[in-house]
């Protein structure tokens, strides 16, 4: 989807780097998809995905000047060669078979997107409920939590449990931090029987913490 004028860079997403869906605005200026910003709203100290500066969801804004941009700003399709404002591209795009024989698969999808590997759960890295900061294992969301954010009394999610098959995605700890430190010292999928039930599994995790000392 490369213009000729050499603009689709200032109109990607730094998240899917795709073309803007939505342009979104938060409060440090930096601009993603409206979607590809979900994930991060209903975390307790959101920071914007670039420069790391803690926002506020309540303050996001659309970003009309960006979508007056690509509105004006015409470029060809790579694929049928049709000429179009920027912000039709993204949506002619998927449906244009030319393009599929000759676009290049983005490294990355909007996070909202599904596909056919969806039903799979990622049970090896996790987000910070605190601040989104993401692919960290057991042992980095430890440390980082503790590190950057060991002040921080909200009551979040455990990402850990969330995605166990009896965790409860819902449930917010209260004392985050203390659960993490007591609960998850010792990476589940190092004993962990996904067909055991938890109370088996943490017996296996406080032994193996007994038998270190």
């Amino acid at each position: 989807m490369a213009s000729p004028e050499n603009r689709e860079d200032e109109f990607n997403c730094p998240i899917c780097l795709d073309l803007f869906l939505k342009p979104t605005q938060v409060s440090c200026g930096h601009v993603f998809c409206e979607p590809c910003l979900q994930p991060y709203l209903p975390l307790a100290s959101p920071k914007c995905p670039l420069c790391r500066a803690e926002f506020d969801p309540k303050m996001k804004m659309r970003a009309k000047d960006v979508d007056r941009k690509m509105s004006q700003t015409k470029t060809n399709c790579v694929g049928c060669k049709k000429k179009m404002s920027f912000n039709k591209l993204r949506q002619h795009a998927s449906s244009c078979s030319k393009v599929a024989k000759t676009e290049t698969p983005k490294p990355f999808a909007s996070s909202s997107s599904t596909g056919s590997d969806s039903d799979i759960v990622n049970r090896s890295t996790f987000q910070c409920p605190f601040c989104g900061l993401r692919n960290l294992d057991c042992a980095d969301i430890i440390r980082h939590c503790n590190r950057d954010h060991m002040g921080n009394r909200a009551a979040v999610v455990c990402p850990i449990c969330a995605v166990m098959p009896w965790g409860d995605p819902g449930y917010k700890s209260k004392d985050f931090l203390g659960h993490l430190n007591l609960r998850h010292k010792y990476e589940y999928d190092t004993y962990v029987d996904f067909h055991a039930n938890e109370d088996d599994t943490l017996q296996k995790v406080l032994q193996a913490s007994l038998d270190e000392k």
